[in-house]
């Protein structure tokens, strides 16, 4: 690691944190896929090190955190406050009217804000595994399906190794109501379609000889090693075959309307 020249890799990992929202994890491998830093722990903690402390120098992006939020309570200094913030906010079931129930969903919680960010504003949910999902969160999902009524089509990313795999697969059926599932990444074709680096795959994990018999090799990819832009472009393709947009339009004019009548009647109570 002395034999890398630090500035310029700060210098271009902030290039690259500039041009998208995006993770620490997804600059490390962009900077991989460039060569300039190998595809190693020890490189990425370095990084994590280095850009933390450029930040504090305010020299540097902000990276995004999809594992750690801050709680709390919202407040509001009036009656008329709290309907004027309503009506700024105020939103319909933005789906109203689309044949399908969309799940947007993804392996990784340093996924959540990207998602939302890319997609809230359809309104379709959206869900993380963080690993193999639990139960509850299983449960949860399957009860809203059921609730909805309508097909339920499943837009997901997720590593590429014997676990990303699993994961996913564990995911679909333990829900058990997704009429239709669409993996936007990581397929094994887009290693090379997307030039991502490829790591060795772990030999002691248990679904490694099966890994190994349907892909003729034992390798790990993660998700973050997709460019953020060329994600979004993924998601946004498989979404496209599944939504109305006429119906999405004829929501939101609705909703503006009714936003209206809100901001009417926090002007009348401030009267």
């Amino acid at each position: 690691m002395t034999r890398l020249r630090w500035e310029p890799i700060i210098e271009r990992a902030a290039e690259i944190a500039s041009s998208s929202t995006m993770t620490l994890r997804q600059c490390f491998y962009i900077l991989v896929s460039e060569g300039l830093l190998p595809n190693t722990d020890t490189s990425y903690k370095r990084l994590s090190a280095v850009t933390a402390e450029a930040r504090r120098e305010v020299r540097f992006p902000a990276f995004i955190d999809g594992t750690r939020s801050i709680l709390g309570y919202r407040s509001w200094e009036s009656p008329e406050a709290a309907i004027t913030d309503a009506a700024g906010c105020y939103r319909r079931d933005r789906t109203e009217g689309q044949e399908y129930q969309l799940w947007i969903a993804g392996e990784k919680r340093t996924l959540a804000r990207q998602l939302e960010e890319w997609f809230g504003d359809l309104g379709c949910p959206i869900v993380v595994c963080a690993g193999y999902a639990s139960q509850t969160l299983c449960d949860d999902v399957h009860a809203a399906i059921e609730e909805d009524g309508r097909d339920a089509v499943l837009v997901y990313a997720g590593d590429f190794d014997p676990s990303g795999e699993d994961i996913a697969r564990d995911f679909y059926q333990r829900v058990a109501a997704f009429g239709e599932v669409v993996r936007v990444a990581v397929l094994p074709e887009q290693i090379a379609s997307l030039g991502l680096s490829p790591m060795p795959g772990k030999s002691t994990d248990s679904r490694a000889a099966g890994f190994r018999t349907r892909h003729g090799q034992l390798v790990q990819v993660e998700v973050e090693a997709v460019h953020p832009v060329t994600l979004r472009g993924l998601y946004q393709e498989a979404v496209d075959g599944f939504w109305d947009v006429s119906a999405y339009a004829a929501c939101k004019a609705t909703e503006k309307r009714e936003r209206e009548i809100l901001k009417k009647l926090a002007g009348d109570l401030a009267a």
